[in-house]
């Protein structure tokens, strides 16, 4: 051992540097943590987690070996198979418009929609392959279906909201994909099919227009008619029986008037018997009335009975 002498005191150098580092202990520790990241990862990287709503397909050398359809924390062989997911809900396929003809030959367009859901994941991979290669079978057979469905009905009943059968239709249609889906072992089901909309070609839009609007306007003349025939009818029924009342009225007021003349006669006989010249008075009277007016003219002598009367001889 080196040692230097310095004011007479001894300095040892190994002292002096603070020991032999312990490399030996620190390598250890690293590779100690090394393991446990790589084993953590190792962990993480071969466990998956199945949420509501998702199936997991495990995979091996591109085989399916297991569909997991509960929710849960589940693992996978490491290095050797894979996972991937399929959703478990219903989802919406917005099927391609597409022109058919129907049954009185006129040419429309189209529009569909299809509510589905994956019911058996092995089933779908195995003969569709994908979500893509299942959606493509199933606008092929709602294609197929509905242009046979509505080959049978004419242009009105499929637009006319009031002779239409399209609720009908569309369960039929729902029920023929789901035979043909499972015929095929596709895995899927629909659970509904429904038209959104119906169109005209764009080459005879504008003559089934002119028609219907002719149609509309034959029938609005029609209803013209009959309510012109409706309102005739009531007038002249209306006439009749005004007619009726009129007439019923005038044979009562006749009625009337002949009781009311022939008692008055009565009173008169009675009266007028009573006092004959009370009578002859009356009656003289009652043709001044008829007989003079602003414009006649009488020649009477003075000693005539009438004369005397109207100059107020009474004796």
């Amino acid at each position: 051992m080196k040692r230097i002498m310095v004011d007479q005191n001894v300095i040892d150098l190994k002292e002096r540097g603070g020991g032999s580092f312990n490399w030996k202990n620190y390598t250890k520790m690293g590779i100690f943590l090394i393991i446990l990241i790589a084993l953590l990862v190792f962990i993480f990287t071969n466990v998956f987690v199945v949420k509501q709503g998702e199936y997991k397909v495990v995979r091996q050398f591109g085989e399916v070996v297991r569909i997991v359809k509960e929710p849960g924390l589940n693992y996978k062989v490491p290095f050797i198979q894979s996972v991937s997911t399929l959703p478990k809900y219903q989802m919406t396929y917005d099927v391609s418009q597409a022109e058919i003809n129907t049954k009185d030959k006129k040419r429309i367009l189209i529009d569909n929609y299809a509510i589905w859901r994956i019911e058996d994941p092995k089933k779908m991979i195995s003969n569709a392959r994908t979500l893509e290669g299942a959606e493509s079978r199933m606008e092929e057979f709602i294609y197929s279906v509905v242009r046979s469905e509505l080959g049978q009905l004419d242009y009105d009943e499929i637009i006319n909201d009031e002779k239409s059968s399209r609720g009908s239709l569309n369960d039929r249609v729902t029920e023929k994909v789901n035979e043909f889906l499972d015929g095929g072992n596709y895995g899927v089901v629909v659970t509904d099919v429904r038209m959104k909309r119906t169109d005209l070609p764009g080459e005879n839009e504008k003559s089934v227009f002119t028609r219907m609007i002719s149609e509309r306007e034959t029938k609005a003349q029609e209803y013209l008619s009959m309510g012109d025939a409706e309102k005739n009818r009531v007038i002249a029924q209306t006439d009749r029986e005004v007619k009726e009342i009129l007439a019923k009225a005038t044979a009562d007021a006749e009625t009337i008037r002949g009781e009311g003349e022939g008692e008055a006669a009565k009173v008169y006989n009675q009266t007028f018997s009573k006092d004959p010249e009370f009578y002859t008075m009356f009656r003289t009277l009652e043709s001044y009335k008829k007989t003079i007016n602003g414009e006649t003219v009488i020649v009477l002598p003075s000693n005539s009975p009438y004369a005397r009367m109207l100059m107020g001889y009474t004796d």
